[in-house]
Order: structure tokens, then sequence, then C-alpha cells
């Protein structure tokens, strides 16, 4: 069976090509060569067919990933198929289990089973966990507990997998000379790091990468390559330890996609804004233009509770020099383990990051929204612009509670309507 990528080399359109290009508005013999080139991945298993697939990268618009998954204090398998559905509901292209509690094989199942988009997984954590009940201690962890982990994940229908294959014992040896404030914040980072240094061996993620793409090529599943030394204050970014990962990173992309296998690259924390366009720039060079996944980024460490703006702020800036996936951020992040309504106040917001980034970058169908809310807002039609919202029911409930006495307009203005009132004065005139 041939992947999505060696379909395209071959000048075939495949159904998933097809069945984007179509969403995207774009040539299907296009999407095909930058699927072909690695511009482009479709993240997918062979194991399951998503109802809602999507393309990342050049050409497509901006998409949002969500972040749900137990942890240690809180295992609910509820909790997490609720927040599933409001990642879905408020318009997530992709869904990560990053479940730590409970009962992983049976947690991942569910949502893969409840699921409409792709679903990403970050498969050294249950090594780890399995680690932990089976030895006592997640440090005796070898390469086969890693390689069962990933051969299982793929079998249930991963579709993309983050594989943190950059963190070596070279770029290990360049953080510890190095001054930064936050050392490793990436979880899956910090325990192979704790690994490495206690096994004295090189990172099993990395020495192992070549049995791992047989692995997942079997599946056409999608590579994410974790950036574990990402910088989790705005002091450590774009530091030497951030640009030496990322450059072996880009070495790891090209030999994924040698093998057929589609790959991405994820991208910093914490960055502030007038380090994000060179950010962009180097993963793009030193990648060779393969998607690049951000973590916001996060312009600023003082937005505690209120992360999902300030990452925002950073995606739109990122997604407009060229970042083509968001991860969003919860309100909850620093803080705990965010509850449903985080995950839909951190889409919204990611949402509409990519979606003003998309008008910059001069996506049609963007602009074509656009216009839609300004000839409703234009007409007062605020059962229009209720549809149109990215949260009908909210906005529909305050509507409902600040109805004017003249109800075609709002409490903020009211007979002094600046839309109204030129429209009188336009048409005396």
């Amino acid at each position: 069976m041939k992947t999505q990528i060696e379909l395209s080399r071959a000048g075939k359109i495949s159904r998933l090509v097809s069945k984007i290009a179509k969403q995207e508005k774009i040539p299907a013999k296009t999407l095909a060569k930058l699927v072909a080139c690695g511009q482009v991945v479709i993240p997918t298993n062979v194991r399951r067919n998503v109802e809602k697939p999507c393309g990342i990268g050049k050409m497509l618009s901006v998409k949002v990933n969500a972040n749900i998954g137990t942890s240690t204090e809180k295992p609910s398998v509820v909790d997490e198929l609720n927040k599933l559905k409001m990642a879905m509901r408020f318009g997530a292209d992709t869904v990560m289990d990053l479940s730590i509690g409970g009962d992983l094989k049976k947690i991942r199942n569910l949502i893969l089973q409840k699921s409409i988009i792709p679903v990403g997984t970050v498969p050294i954590y249950e090594a780890a966990i399995n680690a932990e009940k089976r030895y006592g201690n997640f440090l005796k962890m070898n390469r086969d507990d890693i390689l069962d982990v990933i051969s299982e994940q793929a079998e249930d229908g991963v579709d993309f997998f983050t594989l943190h294959s950059g963190i070596t014992r070279k770029n290990l040896n360049l953080l510890a000379k190095s001054k930064r404030k936050l050392g490793i914040v990436s979880r899956g980072g910090a325990i192979l790091a704790n690994w490495m240094r206690k096994n004295k061996k090189e990172n099993p993620l990395y020495e192992l990468f070549d049995e791992i793409l047989k692995i997942i090529k079997r599946f056409d599943i999608t590579i994410s390559l974790g950036d574990g030394l990402r910088p989790g204050s705005v002091l450590d970014a774009t530091d030497r330890p951030q640009l030496s990962e990322l450059k072996l990173l880009g070495h790891l992309a090209r030999r994924a996609k040698k093998n057929g296998v589609q790959v991405m690259i994820e991208g910093p924390g914490h960055i502030p804004i007038n380090q994000i366009k060179q950010n962009v720039t180097l993963e793009k060079k030193y990648c060779n233009g393969a998607p690049f996944y951000v973590l916001g980024p996060l312009v600023t460490d003082i937005g505690v509770g209120f992360d999902h703006i300030v990452a925002a702020i950073g995606s739109s800036l990122a997604a407009f020099n060229g970042a083509d996936f968001l991860c969003f951020v919860t309100p909850a992040e620093h803080l705990k383990l965010p509850n449903a309504e985080d995950i839909k106040l951190g889409i919204i917001a990611s949402r509409i990051a990519a979606h003003s980034a998309d008008l910059a970058r001069g996506l049609k169908s963007a602009w074509q929204k656009d216009k839609l809310m300004s000839e409703a807002r234009k007409k007062r039609n605020w059962d229009k612009q209720i549809q149109l919202s990215l949260d009908p029911l909210t906005i529909k409930r305050i509507r409902k509670k600040t109805i004017p006495k003249i109800n075609d307009v709002c409490t903020m203005c009211g007979r002094y309507c600046s839309i109204k009132l030129m429209q009188k004065c336009l048409k005396r005139a």
C-alpha cells in the first residue's frame, strides 16, 4: 500500500487529496504536488475513516488543534469526551489526546470512536506510564516498551504522532551550558531528558527513528516532530538549544519524507513578538518548507489566566508569517487541567487568530465570511450576525438580554446608531 506522499509523487490523485482540494478550493493536481514535496500533510491512518479530514500547509487555510486528555489528578473519561464534543462543536480541525491518567488505551479508543476529526497522541507518555507500572520507575523503560506503544497506537487508528526525536545528548549538553531560565518545559522532553541522563544513553526516539518510520509508514500516519527544547520563557527564546534542535528536526524531516512518511514540525512556545517572523523563517529554511505547527506562540509570560489571548496574538503573527497549524492555548494554561469551558475559549481565540491570518494571506473564503458579516451589520440583521458568529448561542443570549426599545439597533448607541443615522443622511442627500 502506498502512502499519500508516494501516491502524489506517482502523479495519482488520492481520495483524500481530492476531498481536501474541494474543501480548500484549489486544484487537486496542485495539492498533490504540495503533498509530494512535503509542504502539505493530511493527517490520516488507514485504519480509520475520518469524517472531517484536513490538509495542513502551504496554500491552505490555517488549521487549529485542540489538546484534551486526562491528568494523574483527574482521570475522568467522561470529562474528556465532553471536551472532545466542545472541540468539535467550536471548530477544531484536529484534536490531541494527551492523557496520562486512568486507562489510557480505553480513553484513546473512545476518543477515536467519537472523533470526526483527526486524532493525535504523544506515544512517549504511555510508554513511560506503562514502564512505571511494570518496573516501578519510568526510567527503566526500554526500546521495546516504546516501539510496542507506537505499534499499538498505530493499530488503534491514531492519525498523527508527536515524537520528541530532536532531544539528543549533544543538545542536552548545549542546554546544560546555556543560561536558560526555564530549562525544558515539554512534558515529553523532560521524560526523555531524565531517561537519557539516568541511563547514559542516546534518545531512543532518535536512535530508533528508522524503525519507527517503518511502523508509521504501514499506516500512513503523519509525524509531528516535537520541539522538546522549546522556550518556556520569552527570556529563553531563539537560543542555541532551540535552534540546534530545529536544525536536527529538519534533517529528520528529510529522512521521513524520503521514506514516504508525512511530517510537520512543532514550533516554539514563548516567543516575543519581534522574534516570531524570524522563528517561522528559520523553520521553513531548516525544514525545507515542512508545515509549521506552533504552540501559541505566547508573546509574554505575565498573561497567566488569560493565556488564550496571549497565544492568539502570537498565533496570528506566526500564521501571517507562514505558520500553518495553531495549537490552541486555554485560559487554564500554567494553572490547571482545562475544563470544557476552557476548551471552548481556547478554540475560539485560536480560530480568530487563524482567520485573521487567512485574511492577511488573501484567502478568498476568509474575506467572504467578513463580507457577509459586514453586510449583516449594515442591514442591522441580528439573526444573520448571530448565525455568522463563532458562538451563536452565546451571542443570541447576550442579544436577548439587551434588546433596546428600538429593536434594530443595540444598547450601545440606541437611537443614535451611527449606521442607521448615516443611512438616513445619505438617503436625504
